[in-house]
């Protein structure tokens, strides 16, 4: 389905098939001696200011890790970056919903697939970016070392987000594609 503005709207998943993925930690080290032999692609997908880089919040985190995103001011939190003009992801809300922005790089076949936890506390995007190298013993790329074939940044939802009535839309041109989701909050109308 597309939208009127060219974006591809993307399907929200909640049956994840595969609960033992991200069961490999990204550590800090095992990260950098990745990301040191790598080239282009890897520094494209996990780079300096990506969405999906473990240094994006000002020190190491691993992006397997949930992370309470809208806890912090994205003006805050990426004043560095900003400043050097390396930040590619943007986040907000408003008084009806919360929103990310993110450029995502165009390497490889840009499958990126949106997943909430059955409980709605948790929103993962994931993708993969990297189709050549061996799946793990069990046949899913996310439960080995799936930094090596895939991406990942997972976010604690806010209490008041809506997760049922998210949207997620994808938009490609020829140098990046752009992710946007729009979280609404529950309205908390108090009846008096």
């Amino acid at each position: 389905m597309t939208s009127s503005s060219g974006s591809l709207k993307l399907e929200i998943h909640t049956d994840d098939k595969t609960p033992g993925k991200w069961s490999v930690p990204l550590g800090d080290e095992s990260f950098r001696r990745f990301l040191s032999g790598g080239g282009g692609s890897e520094k494209a997908v996990f780079g300096e200011g990506s969405l999906f880089s473990p240094f994006l919040f000002g020190k190491y985190f691993d992006p397997s890790d949930a992370f309470p995103l809208w806890e912090f001011e994205a003006e805050v939190l990426l004043a560095s970056l900003r400043s050097l003009g390396h930040c590619r992801v943007d986040w907000s809300q408003t008084d009806q919903a919360y929103v990310l922005k993110s450029d995502l790089p165009v390497v490889g076949k840009n499958n990126v697939q949106v997943y909430v936890d059955v409980s709605g506390k948790v929103m993962e995007i994931s993708g993969q970016w990297n189709n050549n190298k061996k799946t793990a013993v069990n046949g899913d790329w996310r439960s080995g070392r799936w930094w090596e074939q895939g991406y990942v940044r997972r976010l604690e939802l806010p209490g008041d987000a809506d997760s049922k009535n998210s949207e997620v839309f994808l938009s490609n041109n020829e140098d990046c594609s752009f992710l946007e989701i729009r979280i609404p909050k529950i309205n908390s109308k108090s009846k008096f």
